[in-house]
């Protein structure tokens, strides 16, 4: 076993020897069912008390990375009772041990954090990342993207991005058309951010100049900026014969959207609408939740 003790050091030898046994392990050099050195031996290579020696095997076999077979023999523990999370270390565990061992080895605290978030910006990604600065179209582009590819979808704003890069970390970006050189400055340059492109209202004005009867439309989102929209690309249908009502989405439908004689709903507002007349307008296209599922996809098979 590759151990160096530093007698002169202000860590414990017995601190020392333990952590170096836990990293050996943890880096496949000590592998599970490995014998260990008896407690006189390793002593007398290292140049320290058995008692040392003998107290950190009783850590490591408390900790269950090492286990006593038959005799007074000590063996590396299987892999499967180090990582099952019910007879091994939690997270904070493991990471306590790798900022043990880091320190153990020289490194400073800088260089650890600096070379764990490269490493973690270099792992294939694993859930999708929605960066939009209004919360509503937030919201929305969540809510399709996670109905459509079955993927785990986060969402921010590009400040938020910007004050906490972290949220890069195995992320595929997924943004507007308008936003994405915007965003890729943000965004690690081996992962390209992926356009969204947000459907037409063609066939929803269509709809309200086909109308026979003066009527009332009202149109529901959980997005301010989308009824502003909505109001821009239909006042031109919608003229002086018939009105329009906008209806930001709470909790409670109001009586305007009950009454209403068509009712448009975005993806969120479609769950809650369970009227007949109401249509669904779908915000991000169809050719869209393709391309992000092909990025996904090509991403997975790597």
């Amino acid at each position: 076993m590759n151990i160096r003790i530093n007698p002169q050091s202000d860590v414990p030898i017995r601190y020392q020897l333990t952590e170096q046994i836990v990293f050996l392990i943890v880096t496949d050099r000590l592998k599970a069912g490995q014998q260990l050195p008896s407690v006189r031996e390793l002593a007398r290579r290292l140049k320290i008390h058995h008692n040392t020696v003998s107290e950190s095997y009783q850590d490591l076999v408390r900790r269950k990375w090492l286990q006593r077979r038959r005799g007074s023999r000590l063996v590396v523990n299987a892999q499967e009772s180090l990582t099952h999370p019910k007879q091994a270390q939690s997270m904070d565990d493991l990471i306590n041990t790798t900022i043990r061992t880091a320190r153990l080895m020289g490194y400073s605290m800088q260089s650890l954090r600096d070379r764990v978030r490269e490493r973690l910006l270099s792992q294939p990604p694993d859930h999708i990342l929605v960066i939009e600065q209004d919360p509503g179209l937030r919201e929305l582009m969540r809510e399709e993207l996670r109905a459509s590819l079955k993927w785990p979808v986060e969402a921010c704003s590009r400040e938020d991005l910007a004050s906490n890069p972290g949220l890069a970390i195995g992320a595929v970006a997924v943004t507007p058309q308008h936003a994405v050189e915007a965003v890729d400055a943000l965004f690690p340059k081996d992962r390209p951010v992926v356009p969204i492109s947000f459907c037409s209202a063609d066939e929803h004005v269509e709809r309200i100049r086909n109308l026979a009867q003066p009527s009332t439309i009202a149109v529901i989102s959980a997005s301010n900026v989308f009824l502003k929209v909505a109001r821009g690309i239909l006042a031109p249908a919608v003229g002086q014969r018939h009105s329009l009502e906008e209806v930001l989405l709470t909790n409670d439908i109001p009586g305007a959207v009950r009454t209403a004689d068509i009712v448009f709903c975005d993806s969120i507002a479609k769950r809650k609408v369970r009227q007949p007349n109401a249509i669904h307008y779908q915000l991000i296209t169809l050719d869209s939740l393709k391309y992000v599922s092909a990025t996904v996809k090509s991403y997975m098979s790597r």
